[in-house]
C-alpha cells in the first residue's frame, strides 16, 4: 500500500475550502486540522473529548495529554497545540452546544462520538471530494511531520511529535519534496 500523499500549503488550502462549503464545515475542518497541525492520528482526534482540550477556566490548553487508551501504541503522550490550532479550537467551541466535558469533541451525525474507522472514513472522503489524489486520512500526520523536517527539525524531536518511541518509526513519515532536494544541493556551494 502507498505511503499517504503529503499536502502542500495550497492543497491544505483546497481542502479546507471545499470542506467550507459543506454540511459540518467546523468540525470537519479542526479534525483535518488536528491532524496537519498537531500530528494526530485520526484514532486520536476521534477520541478526543471536550475535557481533553479545554483548561477548567474554559481556555485551551497549549497540551493536550492523551491517555494510553486513546492512542495507537497504547503509551500516552502530548500533543502539543500552537497558537494558530489553539484558536481553530477556540472558533470550533462556540459552534458546538455539548458542555460536558465528558462528551466527545467530534461528534456524528447521530451526536455519538467517532470511532476511529468513521473518522479515517470521513478524512478519506473530504480529500476525495477536494480532489486531492492519493491523499488519506494520514496525509495530516504524513505533512506534520514533513514540513518540520524541511525547516530543520531534528528527528529525535520529530518522533516525540509524533508519539513515535523509535527514531526509526518516524523516519517513513519524512518525504523529500522536490523543492527540498534543491534546496538541500544549494547548499554545497
Amino acid at each position: 500500500m502507498p505511503q499517504a500523499k503529503t499536502l502542500s500549503p495550497r492543497e491544505l488550502r483546497r481542502v479546507l475550502d471545499h470542506t467550507a462549503t459543506r454540511q459540518h464545515a467546523a468540525r470537519n475542518r479542526l479534525m483535518i486540522l488536528c491532524t496537519h497541525w498537531g500530528g494526530m492520528r485520526v484514532g486520536e482526534v476521534a477520541a478526543l473529548l471536550k475535557g481533553d482540550v479545554l483548561n477548567s477556566d474554559g481556555t485551551v490548553k497549549d497540551e493536550i495529554r492523551l491517555t494510553a487508551q486513546q492512542t495507537k501504541g497504547r503509551h500516552a503522550r502530548t500533543v502539543f497545540v500552537s497558537e494558530k490550532l489553539r484558536r481553530e479550537i477556540a472558533a470550533y467551541l462556540k459552534t458546538i452546544t455539548e458542555r460536558a466535558s465528558t462528551a466527545h469533541l467530534f461528534a456524528t451525525q447521530q451526536r455519538e462520538g467517532f470511532s476511529a474507522n468513521t473518522a479515517c472514513q470521513t478524512l478519506n472522503a473530504i480529500y476525495q471530494r477536494a480532489g486531492i489524489a492519493g491523499a488519506s486520512s494520514h496525509s495530516g500526520r504524513r505533512s506534520f511531520i514533513t514540513t518540520l523536517s524541511s525547516r530543520g527539525v531534528g528527528v529525535r524531536v520529530l518522533a516525540k511529535l509524533a508519539g513515535h518511541r523509535s527514531l526509526a518509526s518516524v523516519m517513513p513519515y519524512i518525504d523529500a519534496s522536490d523543492d527540498m532536494l534543491r534546496n538541500a544541493v544549494e547548499m554545497v556551494s
